[in-house]
Order: structure tokens, then sequence, then C-alpha cells
């Protein structure tokens, strides 16, 4: 009978942690940066989840990403065109990327590989993310 308990128990925790997805209330405008890894098949249900939950959400990805998940996924999940490179900026005086930060409530990067993190510490933007 206890063993019972037990496994119900890491059933439970296990269903409950694949799909806590909450972000404080206010926040509209999420980013969602994808990078190359294996783990990248793992942002379309996070970007159908912010959706669900009534956020805006615009994909960066790297280029890297492309090779695992394709960005008309993740256009068709969150609703919103996908940017992969500079080069897919609008056409307006304002750049896509400057604008994006400007909107951006919160700039979410899952999967985060070791090579965005070292970029970002270092300050180094050769793509859009």
């Amino acid at each position: 009978m206890i063993a019972e308990g037990r496994d119900s128990k890491r059933k439970r925790d296990k269903a409950s942690a694949r799909k806590v997805v909450r972000i404080r209330p206010g926040t509209k405008t999420v980013v969602l940066g994808v990078t190359g890894s294996i783990a990248a098949y793992k942002s379309a249900e996070l970007a159908s989840l912010l959706v669900k939950q009534g956020h805006e959400v615009f994909v960066v990805m790297t280029q890297d990403a492309t090779e695992f998940i394709s960005p008309l996924t993740l256009q068709t999940l969150s609703k919103n065109p996908v940017t992969t490179s500079f080069f897919d900026e609008k056409e307006s005086w304002r750049p896509g990327h400057i604008e994006l930060a400007d909107r951006a409530n919160l700039l979410l990067i899952a999967p985060a590989t070791a090579h965005i993190i070292a970029e970002l510490a270092h300050g180094l933007a050769h793509h859009p993310l």
C-alpha cells in the first residue's frame, strides 16, 4: 500500500512539473529565444502555452536552431513572424530587433546553449538574439 502511494505521488509530481509555465500578471509581450540544441523542439510547447495564457509571443531563432525546429512551426504557434536573421526585419526606419527589445516585457531563452550564454556574457551580437 505504501509503495502505491509513492508511485502515484511521483507520477503526479512529474506531470505537474511539465506544464508549469506561469508568468506574473501584467506581462504581455514575451520574446522567446530559441538556440541550436536538441531541446529546441520543446520551444514549440512553450510558445503554445504562453499564447494560451494570453501573452503575445515573438520568436527569435539562431540559425542553428532552424536545424532542429522549423521557423514555420513556431510562427504558427506564436501567431507572429519569426526572426532568424537581421535580414528578416521589416522595411521601416526602425530595425525590427530594436523594436522587439523595446516592446518586450520578458526575454526567455529556451533552450539556452553554453554558446549563447557565453555570447551574452561577452556582449557578442552577430545574430538578432
